[in-house]
């Protein structure tokens, strides 16, 4: 991936920097990195190509950003709690649901004529690739008051998370249990990417799909399954 700047901007790539501008806040100095960031393996299949590299890059910048922000927000509160407030804020669900209010949605670059990936976790994978390629452009002081202005601050309110009861699993058993359910939650795929386990998994009740989602780690995306039943199911 070169990161050479470009001195001279095609008109594509003028309306590009603008896009970017809207949602960043600054302008972007190596346009390669950003263009990466936003292509799903759906159009790009090189792994220098589309964002999957930047996007593990970048999920681990932004866990670090959200830790430290925790870490001095609450300086009296115990890992436990530390860590279960850094889950509630950079699930999947979470941050594919931000992604899609600052406008990564519309400059994503992937296959339209999968209507499954327009429902699919895909713009929270694009907010973490994106985060990844501002710390290569900008390093991490600029992603840190990236991350905490634009993602933090506006979208992320610590006192409802505070009050967020992050087993979604137990209150769905809850309410299939009171209702007379069966509750199941099902691993309907398992593949490799970027030399990580992807899991599909499925909540099913009495034997129907209601929730299917995408996570490498089973327990998250169990939980994040979950939290969709829950949604689609309007017990929330």
């Amino acid at each position: 991936m070169q990161l050479y700047p470009n001195i001279f901007y095609s008109k594509r790539e003028r309306v590009f920097r603008k896009q970017l501008h809207n949602v960043l806040g600054f302008f972007p100095k190596h346009l390669v990195l950003y263009k990466t960031a936003l292509s799903h393996r759906s159009v790009r299949e090189g792994p220098d190509e589309n964002n999957e590299r930047l996007e593990f890059l970048g999920d681990a910048i932004i866990s670090s950003i959200v830790a430290h922000y925790l870490f001095m927000r609450y300086p009296y509160k115990d890992e436990g709690f530390l860590t279960e407030m850094r889950s509630k804020m950079v699930n999947r669900n979470k941050l594919n649901d931000i992604a899609v209010k600052i406008g990564l949605k519309k400059i994503t670059l992937y296959n339209h004529l999968d209507h499954s990936l327009k429902i699919s976790q895909i713009f929270g994978n694009t907010l973490e690739a994106l985060a990844g390629a501002i710390y290569l452009d900008k390093g991490y002081e600029q992603t840190q008051k990236w991350v905490t202005e634009r993602i933090i601050l506006p979208h992320l309110f610590m006192q409802d998370l505070e009050n967020l009861d992050i087993n979604q699993k137990n209150k769905l058993y809850g309410w299939a249990n009171k209702n007379g359910k069966n509750l199941e939650f099902e691993t309907i795929d398992e593949t490799i990417e970027n030399g990580r386990r992807l899991f599909t998994i499925g909540a099913m009740v009495d034997g129907v799909l209601i929730a299917e989602v995408k996570a490498f780690n089973k327990k998250d995306a169990s939980q994040i399954a979950a939290q969709v039943a829950i949604e689609k199911l309007k017990l929330s």
